[in-house]
């Protein structure tokens, strides 16, 4: 069984038309979303139309909730000034433009959905089972925790915006990386195939090309701070 996984478009249209369609290529028997459907970038509406257009199963990232439920702060970790204003712009900025009808939506999404993967099983989350927003980097204590508290063969989460495949007794933790806001060091939108055969675990990270001067004039022409382009441009945090 092949599964694709899209996590973190953050509003960014461009990134998920591209890989979308990069996915219609690939042989893959059914596709999920991992959260984050909007913020920092200015198509938010756009993305949640087309993620319920093609029915997309989601779970709901910290940012949906925040949107969702009106909320002033998103549950990001900010390490700086520069990222805490970012940040700021980011939610003002999304909470004006997003439909009720939208707001709604990202408010009933579900925080985990189970999934028989092949002969495993699966969970699949935003941040962690315990926290839609704790951040399970690759070499955390945090990983190791949630680890050995998973039921499940596979963890199937995004959150830190960097694609990574790690095996903890046995148990297989798979972020998905970003679409629409990658922090791995180039501005290509990433996205995960992940593979089951006979117990085995494949997983491949797809790296897909857009144009990233579309969404940063966009940018420009919003409240949204400007600093978000030289981000996006670099793949950076």
């Amino acid at each position: 069984m092949r599964v694709a996984l899209i996590s973190d478009i953050h509003s960014n249209i461009y990134a998920l038309n591209e890989v979308l369609e990069d996915v219609k290529g690939r042989n893959i028997d059914e596709l999920f979303c991992l959260g984050d459907l909007v913020g920092y970038n200015p198509f938010p509406n756009q993305v949640v139309e087309k993620i319920k257009a093609k029915e997309i199963k989601t779970v709901q990232g910290n940012y949906d909730d925040a949107i969702g439920n009106s909320r002033i702060i998103c549950g990001c970790d900010y390490k700086s000034e520069l990222a805490q204003r970012i940040g700021s712009s980011s939610i003002q900025f999304t909470s004006k433009e997003i439909t009720d009808v939208n707001r709604e939506f990202l408010k009933d999404l579900p925080k985990k959905l189970e999934l028989k993967v092949g002969e495993l099983r699966a969970l699949l989350v935003h941040g962690s089972p315990r926290r839609l927003n704790e951040y399970l980097y690759a070499d955390s204590q945090e990983v190791k925790e949630v680890t050995e508290e998973l039921e499940e063969d596979i963890l199937l989460c995004g959150h830190t915006h960097l694609p990574y495949h790690k095996i903890i007794a046995g148990k297989h933790i798979i972020n998905a990386g970003s679409v629409g806001r990658p922090k791995h060091g180039n501005p290509n939108a990433v996205y995960t195939i992940v593979e089951v055969h006979e117990r085995k675990v494949k997983t491949e990270f797809i790296e897909v090309f857009y144009p990233v001067e579309k969404v940063a004039a966009q940018i420009k022409e919003t409240d949204l701070a400007d600093e978000l382009i030289e981000l996006l441009e670099l793949g950076q945090a």
